[in-house]
């Protein structure tokens, strides 16, 4: 299964991305399952989340891009309030 993938890009790769069109999603500290049903790629604008899978525990935090893969399961556990802005592929 693929894995979460997490970098801290530069300003030319987040232009280049055209992340300021992306969508924005927030969330108050707390914990949910969820699944990814298609590829996303989000940049993390604020806060600090766990990401748990059956084969590993990822933190993300301000100033990551994150890609997560189609068919995803995990774990959110939500530790400080999390502001992101993502697209779909």
């Amino acid at each position: 299964m693929a894995k979460i993938r997490t970098e801290v890009p530069s300003q030319d790769k987040l232009d280049k991305l055209k992340v300021k069109d992306w969508n924005l999603w927030e969330c108050e500290p707390s914990v949910f399952n969820w699944e990814y049903d298609c590829d996303e790629t989000a940049y993390v604008l604020e806060g600090k989340v766990k990401v748990k899978t059956t084969q590993e525990e990822v933190e993300i935090k301000k100033g990551d891009l994150v890609h997560f893969p189609k068919g995803l399961k995990c774990t959110w556990n939500v530790i400080e309030k999390i502001r992101k802005v993502y697209t779909f592929k």
